[in-house]
């Protein structure tokens, strides 16, 4: 019998970007909130005493221990989706803290054309441009109501950066300056201006100088250590959640996080959620945290499973693509990160010294920042060149045609350590009626309950955008002078390796409930008094990172959660919305 809480204001589940910027906000705002968190409250010292690119590039310690729970995978409806079983196959974040512990840095905003894409494509190119099956969709806001919410992330992140010469408008400015540009970067630009394109630092949240936020947090500068990526930051100069929004509001006096608790249901009882069921993974005990609202603020997968298994919403039924639980499941893994590795065989450079988003970027093949009307996909992506400093056993790459061992491998080995760049295509991934989630009817956790399965394939649509990204890639490599160029090989199938940690959809924002489960608060149309947080709420994926976005909506939904507890009801009248349905 699970042990009965005192009831709050306000229950978060999940504390990385997501849940991190509602308790804070919450917190300050004067309600009572507990926030739980599965993972264990680690120490800085705990990850990142020790740079060990052995401990956690290559046996991923900071990610998630999958024996206990996990997801399924498969490409197709007929096909038996099977378990993903090693931390390899699938990078998801763990601790307080949660994945924006580890991430990069790397910090977009995303484009007015992705927040109302099915009307910009419509009212450009006609609706015969949407292939038959997409379910792309608008997402009920727009980014000129979105700047505001992600100028107050970046500002609370403290992020370095500047503008996209072909971004959006902007309120303000970032609140750093960019960070240092190496000559590899510097390469990069060139070689872009000189094609006609409009290159600019990758905005950071690494930070380039100390800085202290709105809030009173201060940050460090980084100094380019390389320890970024699958790493935490022992010196606080990388924008997480345990150096901003949660020292935010634990310092108010209004916010209590318990660590190792894992929440197994919402509780749900006459149309309205009374709380959360979660168990202490130290003792087994159960227990009950009641509160006015219930924020579903962890991963991707966590959130639509919880629903799922709460019953709570209509699932998503692709055989009549009625439902909306689990529908459009969407992300950037696998053949959204292919490009182009150039080899010199007289320049070299020091990668030794980097940054998760030490880099430069273009947005000109990125939305529909060009013409896509002789096009076989639409959207596209932003290209880059990352620095995020080499380690010694990650940074072993020779040109095609090498033989992997033996002494034509030790040479060039040897010869190209210092030699090789790569420059990819960061693309979008579009939403399709066969890619969705739901519960596995074979395989379950330790507490006997399904797990979450996985069905997504690639289309020709992937392929076709993948294609012209990995061109594009590869002529601004050769423009940048290397002897060698090798592109990357597109591949025919999703091969169940979930690398990269943006996993999205299923929870989807929109302006109709038949087709949305949130609305533009991120509240539920089904039960008013749960918000569902996170990159589970977007319809589709956008050509660049989404970690800023993430952020936003963190802030889009704390102000809602206001509203709600203050007036109650439906914050948003949901209307049909056109779409691919």
């Amino acid at each position: 019998m699970a042990t009965k809480l005192e009831k709050v204001d306000v229950v978060v589940v999940g504390t990385g970007w997501a849940g991190g910027v509602v308790m804070a906000e919450m917190a300050k705002a004067g309600y009572k909130v507990v926030a739980l968190e599965r993972g264990e409250n680690k120490e800085r010292a705990d990850y990142t005493g020790v740079k060990d690119e052995l401990r956690f590039t290559n046996r991923f310690e900071m990610m998630q221990n999958l024996s206990s729970e996990t997801i399924t995978s498969r490409n197709t409806l007929d096909q038996i989706a099977l378990p993903v079983r090693t931390r390899q196959e699938m990078m998801a974040g763990t601790n307080l803290g949660g994945g924006s512990v580890h991430w990069a840095g790397a910090t977009y905003r995303w484009k007015p054309y992705d927040f109302e894409i099915y009307t910009q494509t419509v009212d450009r190119y006609g609706k015969e441009k949407i292939p038959e099956g997409m379910t792309i969709q608008d997402w009920g806001i727009t980014y000129a109501e979105m700047d505001k919410y992600y100028d107050r992330w970046e500002k609370t992140a403290g992020i370095s950066g500047e503008p996209d010469p072909l971004g959006p408008e902007r309120s303000d400015d970032y609140p750093n300056p960019p960070m240092k540009e190496s000559p590899a970067i510097r390469l990069f630009k060139d070689a872009a201006k000189k094609l006609g394109y409009h290159p600019y630092q990758v905005p950071s949240g690494n930070l380039s100088q100390g800085y202290t936020n709105p809030d009173g947090e201060v940050m460090s500068g980084c100094v380019y250590c390389a320890y970024c990526t699958q790493y935490g930051c022992d010196f606080g100069a990388k924008s997480d959640p345990l150096v901003t929004v949660i020292p935010t509001a634990v310092k108010t006096g209004n916010c209590e996080i318990r660590t190792n608790s894992n929440v197994r249901r919402v509780l749900y009882k006459g149309g309205k959620a009374t709380g959360v069921l979660y168990v202490d993974t130290i003792t087994g005990q159960e227990y009950e945290q009641p509160a006015d609202v219930v924020v579903l603020a962890a991963f991707t997968f966590t959130n639509n499973r919880l629903l799922m298994l709460s019953e709570i919403g209509q699932p998503y039924n692709p055989s009549t693509r009625k439902g909306v639980i689990g529908r459009n499941y969407n992300g950037q893994f696998g053949i959204t990160f292919l490009g182009a590795r150039g080899f010199f065989n007289e320049r070299k450079f020091n990668f030794y010294a980097g940054a998760g988003a030490l880099g430069g970027a273009l947005s000109d093949f990125a939305g529909d920042n060009f013409d896509h009307t002789n096009l076989d996909f639409i959207n596209g992506g932003g290209i880059e060149l990352r620095q995020y400093g080499d380690a010694a056993i990650a940074s072993n790459h020779v040109p095609k045609g090498t033989p992997q061992w033996g002494p034509e491998f030790k040479k060039n080995s040897i010869y190209y350590a210092h030699r090789n760049l790569v420059v990819w295509y960061t693309m979008a991934t579009m939403a399709w009626w066969h890619n969705y989630l739901d519960l596995d009817p074979t395989y379950k956790d330790e507490f006997n309950d399904p797990l979450l399965r996985v069905t997504y394939k690639y289309t020709d649509h992937d392929r076709n955008m993948a294609k012209f990204g990995i061109e594009k890639c590869s002529e601004i490599v050769e423009a940048m002078g290397a002897d060698i160029v090798d592109k990357d090989t597109i591949p025919h199938e999703f091969d169940h390796v979930y690398q990269g940690g943006h996993y999205a959809g299923g929870v989807i924002m929109g302006s109709d409930p038949a087709t949305s489960a949130v609305n533009n608060y991120l509240q539920m149309w089904d039960v008013d008094n749960i918000f569902v947080v996170g990159a589970s709420a977007f319809p589709q994926f956008a050509g660049h990172h989404p970690t800023a976005t993430v952020g936003a909506l963190g802030y889009r939904a704390a102000e809602g959660i206001d509203k709600y507890l203050k007036n109650g009801g439906q914050l948003v009248v949901g209307r049909q919305q056109k779409s691919t349905v």
